[in-house]
């Protein structure tokens, strides 16, 4: 055992870990649980909801491989939320926030997003994670307010059926 730790302490692949470690989390989330991709410095948060994973992988190829996952799954469908700031970052002030922006107009494609203050998104990952787990992949990005909060839904119920559901119970109440 011993000789497996320094092989691994001297060569573990990292993406294989954070990799694998997705590949497991994804059957066992379901709606309410948030998937996090997230730049360099955002910050490990201590709540004991959330598990942080440094992926050392470049931020388009966790992005696109958590996509990707997301959509050949039938249980949950993402509900993608961006940062507002992001839009209003100069070129000048975070090199490559141009790119970043085109890039993530390619991956995110016609997939709907929601755009909100980052505080507000991350008031309610904290809120939710007291309840619901949340993994949190950090890349090796360094461009300010690109992190992109995955909040997992049930791929097979949505909010037309939910309230259709919903206003049967309440009718069936009176």
């Amino acid at each position: 055992m011993l000789a497996w730790i320094l092989v691994c302490i001297g060569g573990c692949d990292t993406n294989s870990t954070w990799q694998s470690r997705f590949e497991s989390a994804l059957p066992e989330y379901g709606h309410r649980n948030w998937i996090v991709i997230a730049d360099a410095a955002y910050p490990m948060q201590s709540a004991p909801g959330i598990e942080t994973i440094a992926t050392g992988d470049d931020h388009f190829v966790v992005l696109n491989h958590v996509l990707e996952a997301i959509d050949g799954a039938s249980h949950v469908r993402p509900i993608v939320m961006l940062d507002a700031e992001l839009d209003h970052v100069a070129p000048g002030d975070a090199p490559g926030v141009t790119d970043y922006r085109t890039q993530l107009r390619e991956s995110l494609g016609d997939m709907q997003t929601k755009v909100m203050p980052h505080e507000e998104i991350i008031g309610r990952l904290d809120e939710d994670s007291r309840m619901f787990k949340v993994l949190l992949l950090k890349t090796n990005l360094t461009v300010p307010y690109t992190s992109v909060f995955i909040q997992l839904d049930a791929g097979y119920w949505d909010a037309n059926k939910e309230k259709r559901l919903r206003d049967s119970f309440e009718s069936m109440q009176e």
